[in-house]
């Protein structure tokens, strides 16, 4: 039990450790909202894609023999969206806060805190395979965060037609994407190696994305969000940090996913909700405010769940 409690203190602290920097900078004055903007811009538009890509390129993992791990996730994602829904139509009467509570659930932050997280525990090949596993899942995110948001029209403009061609947009022009395509597409190829001066500039880059990425992350809480919780923003907390997290470990050994398999989706689907979620619902027309207290109260409270459930699965010798 002693080596499962360190394997999850391993895992996790360094992550809050990044973030702690974060608050703290940002109490201080170092880190102010145009630096956390420019910074976040910086590691999505240039250094994550670096990572996806070199992780995939340089990795031996056969990518394979992942399809019980990418479906598994797909029918977490499904299972999640769908139950969230259910109870968001039941029991909350707003329109503006039901696609946000929906979101928050379903949604987690698989490219900075889950990536981050997988790293830690299970080196570069654990990396490979979380990348993969987050650009193929992120796409199904992002479709499911358009159809639960668009139950709010901000104009008479919005139809099912300009957001459908929203997404698709987004989606073929998203860095990650374009990443994870050509890194798949130079695999498949056999195309010569790439340059050394390049794939070290490469490297730099990627070295820079997830600490980068945390410090941001924490520079962007706000306790006063965090600590002005409302029922429904609770009631999405707990949906996330329990109840995801059950259906994911539920999942995964219906799939006989064991090992580093399972505990890449634990970790994957445990992380706390995506930071994306504030911004797209605020360009939706969703509850925005919701959404930053269910967006901060997960990030800091999901990382201690994300380190009990390492520790049990570690324990149990599942993961």
């Amino acid at each position: 039990m002693i080596d499962a409690i360190v394997f999850a203190i391993a895992i996790i602290l360094p992550n809050l450790i990044l973030m702690g920097l974060g608050f703290f900078m940002q109490r201080r004055g170092a880190a102010s909202p145009a630096f956390v903007d420019q910074a976040s811009n910086f590691v999505f538009n240039y250094c994550l894609p670096c990572l996806l890509f070199f992780s995939v390129v340089d990795s031996q993992v056969d990518y394979g023999k992942q399809v019980q791990l990418i479906l598994a996730g797909v029918v977490v994602t499904f299972i999640l969206f769908f139950g969230s829904e259910i109870y968001a139509r039941r029991f909350i009467k707003s329109a503006a806060d039901q696609g946000v509570f929906v979101q928050g659930v379903f949604r987690s932050n698989m490219a900075i805190i889950g990536l981050a997280t997988v790293a830690n525990a299970y080196g570069d090949e654990g990396l490979s395979i979380g990348a993969v596993y987050m650009g193929l899942v992120t796409i199904l995110f992002n479709v499911l965060a358009v159809i639960t948001l668009s139950r709010v029209f901000k104009s008479v403009e919005d139809t099912w037609l300009t957001k459908s061609k929203l997404i698709i947009n987004k989606l073929i022009t998203n860095p990650l994407m374009i990443a994870l395509v050509g890194a798949f597409v130079y695999k498949a190829l056999n195309l010569p190696a790439i340059p050394s001066v390049i794939h070290k500039t490469g490297d730099l880059l990627a070295s820079v994305t997830l600490p980068l990425a945390l410090i941001c992350a924490g520079a962007s809480i706000e306790l006063r969000s965090m600590l002005s919780l409302s029922g429904v923003s609770m009631q999405a907390s707990v949906g996330r940090i329990v109840i995801a997290p059950l259906i994911a470990i539920a999942v995964g050994l219906a799939f006989g996913l064991q090992g580093m398999h399972l505990g890449v989706l634990f970790l994957m689907v445990a992380a706390p909700t995506a930071a994306a979620s504030y911004v797209m619902a605020k360009a939706m027309g969703g509850n925005d405010i919701l959404a930053a207290n269910i967006l901060a109260f997960t990030t800091i409270v999901g990382m201690f769940g994300m380190a009990i459930g390492a520790a049990v699965l570690r324990g149990m010798g599942l993961i």
